[in-house]
């Protein structure tokens, strides 16, 4: 169950979107001056070396940062910038946050692996903004819901590892929103089996919470067979700047990663 390292994916076209998400979303929060909490339920070690032994085993960077960091296209700039300060580590989505946040924002960071998670400790010590916990995320979501403040971000970014995790996912992001329903949830999938997918969204739809939006990279339309094929991110209560920007850069970085690259941008329930 805890065989899954990120180390291995660090820097991926997943981690491109997913990470393209994130600072979207981060960057609206910080247009206002009330602060606001960021929720990682899956936070792995933190930043990854893409020169380790696991990277390279996998080069899955080559097929994502790697391609895309010295393009000149302003809807990257914030990315670029931020990876580039890591001086050779890819940051994961705790560092990108930690960069983020101001001094009156706050972090809550879940992740069960025992080594990742000292890791991420020993990162994250010295930053009073952050809190880390060695536990389950998901259980850990729903017992710090709601904050005091009831702006912020909840990213889910489990390893679905076991088949189960689809559904226990979406099940904890009805319970946390139903805790707190004005946060923006933002819950990244793999695509290895379209029909989990949808059946995620099947769930979503029928679940009465509103405003949802999912966007989707892959680097080959589905395939069964081939591991995965695509990667997504469901976010409710995105900011109303999410959608137009993704709809611009989606096509164009799909095109740039690969030529069979496949996006998906659209809007499952309306606000």
């Amino acid at each position: 169950m805890l065989s899954y390292r990120h180390a291995f994916h660090a820097g991926n076209f997943a981690d491109v979107l997913k990470h393209l998400v994130q600072i979207e979303i981060l960057l609206y929060l910080q247009k206002k001056e009330k602060p606001f909490i960021y929720i990682d339920t899956h936070a792995g070690a933190g930043a990854y070396s893409l020169d380790s032994m696991e990277a390279n085993k996998t080069q899955e960077y080559r097929q994502g940062i790697e391609r895309i960091l010295l393009l000149d296209w302003p809807e990257l700039s914030n990315y670029q910038d931020i990876v580039r300060t890591q001086k050779g580590e890819y940051p994961g989505s705790p560092v990108i946050a930690q960069r983020l946040l101001r001094e009156q924002d706050h972090a809550l960071l879940f992740e069960l692996h025992p080594n990742d998670g000292v890791a991420l400790q020993q990162r994250m010590a010295r930053d009073k903004r952050i809190r880390v916990r060695l536990e389950d995320g998901l259980r850990g979501l729903i017992a710090a819901l709601p904050t005091p403040t009831k702006r912020g971000l909840v990213l889910m970014d489990p390893s679905y590892e076991m088949k189960d995790d689809y559904d226990k996912v979406i099940d904890t992001l009805q319970q946390a929103h139903r805790r707190m329903a004005t946060a923006t949830y933002a819950l990244w999938y793999p695509v290895v089996d379209r029909a989990r997918i949808e059946r995620m969204e099947r769930s979503l739809k029928k679940s009465g919470i509103r405003n949802i939006q999912r966007y989707e990279l892959g680097l080959q339309a589905d395939a069964e067979g081939y591991g995965m094929t695509s990667a997504g991110m469901i976010v409710i209560n995105p900011p109303w700047t999410l959608l137009p920007t993704m709809q611009q850069l989606l096509p164009r970085l799909a095109a740039h990663l690969s030529e069979q690259s496949v996006w998906r941008c659209d809007e499952w329930v309306a606000e």
